[in-house]
């Protein structure tokens, strides 16, 4: 992805200086226990570091560090992805709905911090709470999704920004209020029925977001994204569990689905595509 001189958001809070350090993640886990609790944690937005720590809670120190060289260029990369999606949304969003698009503060934490919608620490993957309109993100997670997830590339991981940054544009259309009060009424399976259908439009969406940034774009980047869609589904996720698939209790998609939208998205730029709610099969 061509970043290089490329603007950084102003839209960034940074808490990784403050609380974190050195826990051993997992126990006396193996890694497909692991695996298993983490996907759990990444289905539903819970909090699973009590588990993987073997029952403690997490304790966030209130001691500041210094950042690693590693980290500090992680931070530049997410401002910088951050900032693309504030340009792109910022164009398409009034082209396309005829509102002025407001963008989200992204949080960058290092394993533990809180939110409005609950605690959030690296065991819950990047979510985005509607309370505060503020995306969430441990940047250790990029190192999870190249290193145990197979999703490498720096595409991959800004995928995953984007995708997040499309539940905010979401929730500026007023989808996440309307799923959440369906979820409200309804059985457990169907509101996950739901929730399905809400990840994939927003991956959808992070296809129209990168279909946009077409100057930035390398050879073999969309591949990246595309692969990455595939490596969390939850399918996949599962089966690297050590279970058998169970679509009843999915929330994000199959691996198939993922690609498949995100690519629509990008393959339309048009946010009319991403209609998830009203397409017979998905």
């Amino acid at each position: 992805m061509r970043l290089r001189g490329t603007r950084t958001s102003s839209n960034i809070e940074d808490r990784r200086r403050s609380g974190g350090g050195g826990r051993v993640i997992g126990g006396g886990l193996g890694i497909g226990g692991v695996l298993l609790v983490l996907a759990i944690g990444w289905f539903t937005g819970i909090d699973v570091t009590p588990i993987l720590n073997g029952g403690s809670e997490p304790q966030s120190q209130q001691t500041t560090r210094e950042l690693s060289a590693q980290e500090e260029q992680s931070g530049v990369f997410v401002s910088q992805v951050l900032a693309s999606t504030e340009d792109v949304w910022g164009e398409v969003f009034p082209q396309q709905v005829g509102e002025a698009y407001q963008p989200p503060r992204l949080v960058m934490f290092s394993q533990v911090t809180s939110s409005p919608c609950g605690g959030a620490s690296g065991a819950t993957g990047p979510f985005y709470c509607p309370l505060d309109q503020k995306a969430y993100l441990d940047t250790d997670f990029f190192s999870t999704l190249s290193q145990q997830l197979g999703a490498e590339g720096d595409f991959a991981a800004a995928y995953v920004i984007a995708h997040e940054v499309a539940h905010h544009v979401q929730n500026q259309l007023g989808i996440l209020d309307q799923v959440d009060s369906y979820r409200q009424g309804v059985s457990e399976a169907e509101g996950n029925a739901a929730t399905v259908r809400l990840e994939l439009q927003a991956d959808c969406l992070a296809g129209v977001w990168a279909s946009n940034v077409d100057a930035l774009l390398e050879p073999g980047d969309i591949d990246e994204a595309v692969n990455a869609a595939r490596m969390i589904g939850d399918d996949r996720l599962q089966r690297q569990a050590g279970q058998v698939p169970q679509p009843h209790t999915f929330t994000h998609g199959t691996s198939e689905q993922r690609s498949r939208w995100f690519t629509t998205g990008y393959e339309t730029g048009e946010i009319g595509s991403c209609d998830t709610f009203n397409a017979k099969t998905l």
